[in-house]
């Protein structure tokens, strides 16, 4: 802080011992400094002038600013008023009438190179041009100009389009347009293009600029009253005192504040330090940024810590700040009328050496209860709470800690109402040594009525048991381990119920063996505050269970159980759920008609119980879907619609969150021509094995997630050889929080590659080298190996479209039945094949083909050139047709129609048994 020569007479803080008899020196011991010394005169100006500076300074630069902004503005508005200005001129000029006539005219200059000067003079335009569809000029300003080549882009405006550009010509910058002339035909036999200098379109913003100059002197002379009445304010709250009287106060305490011998801090009513002397900083050894810094980040001991933001009045009391005691004064601030906040005083009293130990033993349970707090909870799991009990009490509060609780418990039920606990499994043991004569863990314990522990257990309340030797009641619950606990030098117990939410969840026990000193009062209430804690913990995890085993028995059932039986692909499968939530992963194997098997894979956006029941119904509804035998991108697409009427459905509920998408792969594979086509939503790329052991991930066109899609999906087609495998996954399997997707790619693609192996194989192997400790998601993998339908499994036939052919190819149908040994069908083949290919002939289009199949079951297809699909109808009796396909559906097992790129498919199954 400045000194003012001539006025200030004050010593510094470190000269402020001065004696009054020294050389030049004033009464009262005032050191007056040396002429010599003094700093070079300074001129100060007052707040208030400081303040008119900074207002004036503030309205130049928002003038500067806007007068900036105006000319930005300005030549912003010309570059776009220049832009309409050409467009306009343009377009009235090529919709004037009797161009069209004009340009079509053996001389289309003479009639066109007056109109558009008169055009150009009336509009202010710098020129008029119309141009050919060749982009020769037929007028210009320049009459020597006309007939040349024009300079600019015009292509586009054959096409319809209006081309706006900026042309930098000999009257400098400008904007041209080039629109099309239209014929009454709508052809464009030419086109007009009008342009215009930047310079000539004027803007407003060089008429506000005297505005901002104006009001900036405003604001000046606003400034300069406002200053004057802001000194006159300032001179009365400060008593008359100047900047050199302010200084010379401040240097006077501060002189008194850092030469008295105890410790001086000012706190704020907000918890800042607001002042610390020399002293208070040596004894709380405090940073040298302490000041206006919250008391609690400055890394003060709790007890002082507290004192100084408890807001109430303290007297002497003594706390513990490291190796120190110090005996605390704290007054409030603002019970004369003076600021929120308080004023503390600090001495040192290290001689209480009296008080220390206890000082010392309470600051040991604030540090155990901090650290169990932290510690003690960390993780939703039962068993895993109560041995983070045992964990942290061990060695610092006991030797040896035990903990027991219901068996309902570590299911995630409730355990039964009553007051007590009949029996109760040991779930945690922890101690300084493991040879402990206590019950092992995953011990039943009966308690036994009439003992300390079933008391306790009924009352609730917890039970101290400083001797054991002299305490013969509570060997009662195991006589003959009670004499080999003494035995072992156990000599102390501290019993506390575990309770929560007024439940009896089990207990904890607390031994003292090595330690001499037996359990005290004040330890069964540290005992009591560690067991509170837990039990709160121990229930959270206990509902967390319940509700996890929910979901996961929710989402297993809406799994598939088992996989339907098909001859196309030989599949093995694993589902596995995330440890910290059930998500919504399935998968599925659908048969569908003619041999072919769906392969699905889906993630649906979240976790629990919502995600789980979401997966059913999508599932559900793929399974809905696939019946009408749709290829991937028309299925997914039905899909992203259902997942959005989901999506709006519960978003207007109100009733529980909107879902934000899903991410599906539909993959269709045919056995009979070896080709896999898919499709996908959102969802990582399978991987393709194949029989070298090479793996290939196909290029897909990944559309996105389901409820997400702006796009169509698109289907990817590839051929697979016989015993390739084709691997389908969840990003749970490839990404988490340490990797990503393209670092999964890559170890999923070395755990495939290498010998064949079977598909079940596959599936441990995959997840053996790359399922992590503890899965953040649910995992679903879908292996399946190929297979083909052998060249004398399948019969095709091409039919003319003559009713005549139809005896021909019911008899080489009844001809290959009787070579594949299926004679007993022959009768209701040959049925179903006479009333499907007479429909096809009748009302279908050609080619006309028929197709059989020996797989599981007699497949008979016959396909056309028509998407006219038929309909089953229930003929009268008196009708005369109607009938066949009626008896069709009646001798099939199934029937029904696929669509085609060329048509449809009519087919039918029949069972071989």
């Amino acid at each position: 802080m400045a000194r003012f020569p001539g006025r200030s007479w004050a010593p510094s803080a470190s000269g402020a011992t001065g004696s009054a008899g020294s050389s030049g020196g004033r009464p009262h011991g005032r050191l007056q400094l040396p002429r010599a010394k003094r700093p070079w005169p300074v001129r100060h100006r007052s707040v208030a002038g400081q303040v008119f500076a900074l207002q004036v300074l503030v309205v130049l630069l928002l003038v500067a600013a806007a007068a900036l902004a105006l000319v930005v503005q300005s030549h912003t508005d010309a570059d776009r008023e220049a832009r309409s200005r050409s467009v306009a001129v343009a377009q009235t000029f090529a919709n004037s009438p009797g161009i069209v006539e004009a340009l079509r005219s053996p001389d289309p200059s003479a009639i066109l190179q007056p109109k558009a000067q008169a055009a150009r003079a009336a509009s202010g335009v710098d020129f008029i041009i119309v141009l050919n569809d060749d982009g020769i000029r037929y007028t210009h300003p320049d009459p020597s100009q006309i007939g040349q080549k024009f300079i600019g882009t015009y292509l586009p405006a054959l096409h319809g389009q209006v081309v706006i550009e900026r042309s930098t010509g000999t009257l400098g910058p400008g904007i041209q347009a080039v629109v099309p002339v239209y014929a009454p035909d709508g052809s464009v036999p030419g086109l007009v293009s009008a342009g215009i200098t930047v310079e000539k379109v004027s803007s407003a913003g060089e008429r506000q600029l005297p505005v901002v100059l104006g009001t900036a002197a405003g604001a000046v002379g606003l400034a300069t009253l406002g200053t004057a009445l802001i000194s006159r304010r300032l001179r009365r709250q400060t008593h008359g005192l100047g900047p050199a009287e302010m200084t010379r106060m401040y240097e006077h305490h501060a002189a008194v504040l850092h030469a008295v011998r105890e410790g001086v801090l000012i706190v704020g009513a907000d918890g800042l330090l607001l002042l610390c002397n020399d002293e208070a900083r040596r004894l709380l050894d405090l940073p040298p940024d302490a000041e206006g810094r919250p008391v609690t980040e400055l890394g003060l001991e709790p007890a002082p810590e507290e004192l100084l933001t408890a807001n109430r009045p303290v007297t002497d009391e003594v706390v513990l700040a490291g190796e120190r005691l110090l005996a605390v004064n704290v007054r409030l601030t603002d019970q004369v009328g003076g600021p929120p906040g308080c004023v503390a005083t600090l001495r040192d009293s290290t001689e209480l050496l009296a008080l220390s130990g206890r000082a010392e033993g309470a600051q040991r349970r604030l540090r155990l209860l901090y650290d169990a707090g932290v510690t003690v909870g960390s993780s939703l799991d039962v068993t895993r709470t109560a041995e983070e009990l045992a964990q942290v009490a061990v060695p610092r509060f006991a030797d040896f800690v035990t903990v027991d609780l219901a068996d309902q418990v570590l299911t995630g039920e409730e355990p039964p109402p009553g007051t007590s606990l009949g029996r109760m499994r040991r779930v945690a043991l922890a101690g300084i040594r493991d040879n402990a004569p206590f019950y092992p863990v995953d011990t039943v314990l009966d308690v036994v009525p009439a003992t300390p522990l079933a008391g306790a257990l009924h009352s609730g309340e917890s039970g101290l048991e400083p001797w054991l030797a002299r305490s013969p009641e509570w060997r009662e619950q195991d006589p003959e381990r009670s004499v080999r606990v003494l035995a072992y030098g156990v000599h102390s117990m501290v019993r506390v119920p575990l309770r929560a939410r007024g439940v009896l969840l089990g207990v904890a026990r607390f031994w003292r063996a090595d330690r001499p000193e037996p359990f005290e009062a004040d330890d069964l209430v540290l005992a009591e505050e560690l067991v509170a804690h837990a039990a709160v913990c121990i229930d959270n995890a206990r509902r967390y269970t319940r509700e996890h085993a929910m979901a996961v028995t929710l989402q297993h059932s809406l799994l598939p159980r088992n996989l339907p039986p098909q001859s196309a692909l030989d599949v093995a499968h694993r589902y596995l759920p995330a440890q910290a939530g059930v998500g919504g992963d399935w998968f599925d194997v659908i048969p569908l008609p003619g041999a072919r098997v769906a392969l699905v894979v889906g993630d649906v956006v979240g976790h629990g119980l919502h995600a789980a029941a979401t997966m059913g119904r999508l599932r559900t509804a793929i399974h809905n879907f696939s019946t009408l035998d749709l290829p991937p991108d028309e299925l997914l697409g039905h899909l992203d619609d259902l997942v959005n009427r989901i999506d709006q459905d519960e978003a207007g509920s109100g009733e529980g969150a909107a879902l934000t998408g899903a991410t599906c792969l539909y993959a269709i594979y045919d056995p009979v021509a070896r080709r896999c086509t898919l499709a996908s939503a959102g969802h990582p790329p399978p991987a393709v094995v194949g029989p070298d052991g090479r793996v290939v991930f196909p290029e897909l066109a990944t559309g996105p997630p389901l409820g997400l899609a702006v796009l169509p999906f698109e289907n990817v087609e590839f051929d697979l050889s016989e015993g390739s495998r084709l691997v389908l996954y969840t990003d749970g399997l490839v990404e988490d929080r340490e990797r990503d997707i393209g670092e999964g790619l890559e170890l999923l693609r070395a755990a495939l590659t290498g010998p064949p192996r079977t598909p079940d194989q596959t599936c441990a192997d995959v997840l053996g080298a790359m399922l992590p400790e503890r899965p953040l998601d649910d995992i679903a993998l879908l292996v399946a190996r190929t297979r083909v339908l052998a060249p004398d499994q399948v019969a095709e036939w091409e039919v003319p479209p003559e009713p005549a052919a139809v005896g021909a190819v019911r008899a080489e149908v009844a001809e290959r039945l009787a070579a594949w040994g299926l004679d007993e069908a022959a009768f209701v083949t040959e049925l179903i094949l006479s009333e499907l290919v007479t429909n096809a002939i009748r009302y279908g289009t050609g080619p006309i083909r028929v197709r059989l199949l020996r797989d599981r079951a007699l497949i008979c297809e016959v396909s056309d050139g028509s998407s006219t699909s038929p309909h089953l109808r229930y003929a009268a009796t008196t009708d005369e047709g109607g009938r066949g396909l009626f008896l069709v559906a009646q001798f099939a097992d199934r029937w029904g129609t696929r669509y085609t790129a060329t048509g449809k498919v009519i087919w039918t199954e029949q069972p071989l048994e």
